[in-house]
């Protein structure tokens, strides 16, 4: 069953957590702070938000808690992620499900943050949000286009609509023309391949799979596409939607020459058109300045043929 969180309004408090990755700064995490206060939110950051161990924010059990807190505390309305990284996959079997089924509220993130996302999806139906962690809220990270999609995203609950792309910045690329009606799922391309086999699978079935990722050469992404392939995932799916992949371009290896010379391009039409589905790369959904919130788990509307994805359906009430 679908379950939605309410939008926020005005005066709202949002509860920041780091479930993955610590922050870079503390610095930088006031700067965020600053700007949510200054579109008229209040913010709460979780107890262990400063904390870091290794190359996380803090012990699984911290990270653990800090999240349950924020959806148990009756004065939070929203729950936003630091950033991604690495750890969110440690903690979901420290999760109560039970408790956040009765609590549903926003949660916003993305790249690591997917392992939240499933696991949230499968065990209480939330609809939750792909979109930018806080700490990319400084000048040269945070664009106006992430701004506008975000607010609309998380305090209108009409639906979305149709995801732009900004003049001169991002280009759509049809892998293979067509139109399909339905749930968009998905997120790091990476982060759905750990939840095969686990309790938080992806479930592609009659669904728009929509994935991106960053930093991976060509032949990494391959060897992702194939796994999902050979799960059966990418048969199930009706649609793709890939969102732009920052700095995944073939890479020179001394002594070997380019090594993985396919382009992107090249690899989503070897592996993604002979499914004969509408699909699409380009839009401005990853790792990149300007970053478009989508709520994952609601009706969409994938046109391949012109290159446009419309969210049809409220992420919020």
């Amino acid at each position: 069953m679908k379950l939605k969180p309410k939008r926020l309004n005005k005066g709202d408090t949002i509860g920041v957590v780091a479930p993955a990755s610590p922050i870079r700064s503390r610095g930088h995490l006031h700067q965020a702070v600053k700007e949510l206060k200054s579109w008229d939110f209040q913010v709460k950051l979780g107890e262990h938000v400063y904390r870091k161990h290794g190359y996380m924010a803090g012990t699984d059990q911290e990270r653990a808690d800090d999240l349950n807190a924020m959806f148990k505390d009756k004065t939070i309305d929203a729950i936003m992620v630091t950033n991604g990284g690495y750890g969110s996959g440690r903690i979901l079997d420290l999760l109560d499900y039970n408790m956040i089924k009765q609590n549903p509220k926003l949660l916003v993130g993305f790249s690591d943050i997917t392992s939240l996302h499933l696991a949230l999806q499968k065990k209480t139906g939330l609809v939750t949000f792909h979109g930018p962690g806080v700490m990319k809220w400084n000048p040269q990270d945070f664009s106006s286009y992430s701004k506008e999609y975000l607010l609309k995203a998380i305090s209108n609950n009409a639906p979305i609509g149709a995801i732009k792309v900004e003049d001169d910045k991002n280009w759509v690329d049809i892998i293979y023309p067509g139109q399909v009606q339905a749930e968009i799922v998905g997120g790091n391309l990476a982060l759905l391949c750990a939840s095969l086999g686990t309790p938080y699978e992806i479930d592609t079935k009659g669904k728009i799979l929509f994935f991106e990722d960053w930093n991976l050469e060509p032949w990494m992404m391959d060897t992702y596409i194939q796994h999902l392939k050979n799960a059966g995932k990418l048969d199930d799916a009706v649609g793709f939607v890939i969102g732009e992949c920052a700095h995944c371009d073939p890479v020179f290896h001394a002594g070997t020459g380019i090594y993985g010379c396919l382009s992107l391009e090249e690899l989503f039409a070897e592996l993604i058109q002979p499914f004969g589905k509408p699909a699409i790369y380009g839009l401005p959904l990853g790792h990149t300045a300007s970053l478009a919130t989508i709520p994952l788990g609601v009706e969409a509307y994938l046109d391949a043929t012109n290159g446009k994805l419309v969210i049809k359906e409220n992420g919020v009430i």
